[in-house]
């Protein structure tokens, strides 16, 4: 088993007889620093996972920080031959190291790896989110001057994570000819709530560049605007694509009952839409859908994302509440299997979901449906308001969380997006202060 880093870091006073043991104690930090947080990065949009097993994960990742922290000059041997073969897990260790020693030749170092390659880029960005936001005094600022894209594209996602607004910084990115860094700034104008640039948004929407027409109308939809914000969405929700679950989520958030349904129809007439008409049914929160749902609850290919979508409207737990069944023999066939001729190594889109059990919730919903009025939009059990989107952050799953952070900026266009992958006591003492 894995060492414990509240456990070990004791070892890491180096001194006279500890050269053989602390360069194991501190690789291990090191390389368990990388895991958990490749594995922190699944579970903040996990379908089983709620804040309090957040809270727990990064008490164990942080304890492996601090041994790093704590090894000071002696851990930078091992992080250094990790990042001859980088993962974004040992970019994000060695960038929270850099920061913490505010060692400028490091850190330009990984900024310039980082730059080269692509795959890590996740790990620097999340790195600059994990640190408190003093800990980046001067260290951003240099970042948001800098002549290169690239880290001004660093900086302003530093500053959006954190909600602080990079100001003329971001007016500069929305005019830049780099079209990563217009589009952060894009993303950045809906994240921050500045609802006093959703013209520029508006015009964006015609931009050549996809990424920056997705942002911009992502934005415009969050800043207030249900027109042609909510169209680009929609359309591009309606075609495969890298922001297309993006799109289809926050379109159907932001429309009214009507037009939900009528969208949902729409889908509806090709069959290769089923899985998003499934989870569509879920966002859309009609109470109407539930029957149709726990049909498909005994197809084990959409039963799991049919009991996820059953839950977003009525609120119910299927496993605390044992409204769940064994999975069946071979599960739902998607995933991995044992088989090494099978190409198929994609994970189970429904890992973590319960197998609902059709009979039981069916007599549930047939006690019960008769308090939920059709036609009207349910979140977890009730009507949409601000209290229950704050009751969703503070006690739902992190899908469930994910929505309830939207809403509450569609709710009141303006509200700065709650960020649920934050350190989880920074989220709570947040949410503390949001009442």
């Amino acid at each position: 088993m894995a060492p414990s880093g509240r456990r070990f870091s004791k070892h890491l006073d180096v001194r006279q007889n500890s050269k053989v043991i602390v360069p194991l104690v501190i690789g291990q930090h090191a390389e368990d620093a990388a895991v958990l947080h490749a594995v922190r990065t699944n579970l903040t949009s996990a379908p089983h996972v709620r804040l309090k097993h957040i809270r727990r994960f990064d008490d164990r990742l942080a304890a492996h920080l601090d041994g790093l922290t704590i090894a000071g000059e002696q851990g930078w041997p091992m992080l250094d031959a990790a990042l001859a073969n980088p993962s974004p897990g040992v970019m994000f260790a060695a960038t929270i190291g850099a920061i913490e020693s505010r060692s400028t030749d490091r850190l330009n170092r990984l900024y310039a790896l980082a730059e080269a390659v692509r795959d890590v880029q996740g790990g620097l960005v999340s790195a600059f989110g994990w640190v408190d936001q003093n800990q980046l005094r001067g260290i951003v600022t240099g970042l948001l001057a800098s002549p290169n894209a690239f880290l001004r594209l660093l900086g302003i996602s530093a500053c959006a994570l954190h909600r602080v607004d990079p100001g003329s910084a971001r007016e500069a990115a929305l005019e830049a000819p780099a079209s990563s860094l217009r589009a952060r700034a894009l993303r950045a104008t809906g994240e921050l709530g500045r609802r006093d640039l959703l013209p520029t948004c508006l015009t964006m929407l015609a931009s050549e560049d996809a990424e920056s027409r997705f942002w911009a109308a992502w934005s415009a939809v969050l800043l207030g605007n249900r027109s042609a914000g909510l169209d680009a969405l929609k359309t591009t929700g309606e075609i495969p694509g890298p922001y297309r679950s993006r799109a289809f989520r926050l379109a159907l958030l932001a429309m009214d009952q009507e037009e939900a349904r009528t969208w949902l129809r729409q889908l509806a007439k090709d069959p290769e839409n089923m899985r998003w008409l499934i989870q569509g049914s879920g966002i859309a929160g009609d109470p109407a859908y539930v029957p149709w749902l726990i049909q498909h609850m005994t197809d084990k290919k959409t039963a799991r994302l049919a009991g996820e979508a059953f839950s977003l409207i009525t609120g119910l737990d299927l496993a605390y509440l044992d409204l769940e069944i064994k999975p069946p023999e071979g599960g739902s066939g998607a995933g991995p299997n044992d088989d090494p001729n099978d190409p198929n190594v994609e994970m189970d889109a429904d890992d973590g979901l319960p197998w609902p059990d059709p009979d039981r919730i069916t007599r549930w919903w047939q006690a019960n449906g008769s308090r939920f009025e059709p036609g009207t939009r349910y979140f977890l059990g009730a009507p949409v308001t601000r209290e229950t989107a704050l009751r969703a952050l503070k006690e739902g799953f992190q899908r469930q969380r994910i929505l309830a952070a939207h809403y509450l900026c569609l709710l009141e266009p303006g509200t700065v997006l709650f960020e649920w992958r934050a350190q989880a006591a920074r989220q709570l003492r947040l949410l503390a202060s949001m009442g």
